[in-house]
């Protein structure tokens, strides 16, 4: 039985992108058998600084998020991971809020901080690690 790999999303605002760094680093090793996009400045530091094969679609504020939205509405994605940043206003907030929304309708779990996106990629990996078949 082939188990198509799990489609995340990692969106960083620009304060958060050293913590999506190291949460990446964290759970490399899980990310890495993902199918993973990013919105641009995070997909790139997520290729130079942690090795891993993202997707890069357009930053933010120029419509990745909305990019992510569409794709998650039409069953593209499977797991969000948006590290948003609370205390620094956003020219693109309605397209913020709309991800999340979309997430929210479609049933889509989306982390917004480190903590929860941490509980995330952990039920992730055992579920993906009870899927394998025991190796003889």
């Amino acid at each position: 039985m082939h188990v198509r790999p799990c489609r995340v999303a990692l969106i960083a605002h620009d304060g958060k992108k050293n913590e999506m760094v190291a949460l990446a680093t964290e759970f490399r090793s899980l990310l890495a058998g993902c199918t993973l996009c990013a919105t641009g400045t995070t997909g790139a530091r997520l290729q130079a600084e942690v090795g891993l094969a993202v997707e890069r679609l357009l930053s933010g504020p120029m419509g990745g998020d909305l990019q992510i939205g569409a794709r998650l509405a039409v069953g593209g994605i499977d797991v969000v991971i948006f590290l948003r940043d609370p205390m620094t206003p956003q020219p693109h907030e309605p397209d913020i809020n709309a991800l999340v929304r979309a997430s929210d309708v479609h049933d889509v779990p989306c982390a917004t901080n480190v903590s929860t996106a941490r509980l995330l990629l952990r039920q992730l990996a055992m579920q993906l690690a009870a899927a394998e078949p025991d190796q003889p």
